[in-house]
């Protein structure tokens, strides 16, 4: 999708509100251009902050690259759905899926109250 605030928030809540899908991996529009309006976006849709995740994400890539400081990327709750933001660079997105991958099933577990995952620490 564009860079587009309005497009992004309507395509996102839709997604969430009609739960096609637990996640929502997005990719881009977290850097410091004009233009970059994914952050932004996200948390207008979200109805809870999960800043774990993203903190987590920016803190494994500093070991790699300095410019991960640059990143605004957040992650968010809306109904049962997570949303997490992702970098633009393919190798960031690599990287930073591989490093969250393994918590994600335990965290959607949470979000949509499924008593067994409460127990899983």
């Amino acid at each position: 999708m564009p860079d587009d605030k309005e497009q992004l928030i309507k395509a996102m809540k839709r997604i969430c509100d009609q739960k096609n899908a637990d996640l929502i991996l997005t990719t881009g529009g977290t850097g410091l251009a004009p233009r970059d309006c994914m952050p932004e976006a996200t948390q207008a849709v979200g109805q809870r902050n999960v800043p774990g995740i993203s903190e987590a994400m920016r803190n494994f890539s500093m070991q790699i690259t300095k410019r991960s400081m640059l990143s605004r990327g957040v992650s968010v709750i809306r109904h049962q759905t997570l949303i997490i933001n992702l970098p633009g660079s393919p190798k960031a997105v690599e990287e930073s899926l591989t490093y969250i991958i393994d918590q994600l099933p335990h965290a959607i577990g949470l979000i949509q109250d499924r008593q067994n995952e409460a127990y899983k620490h």
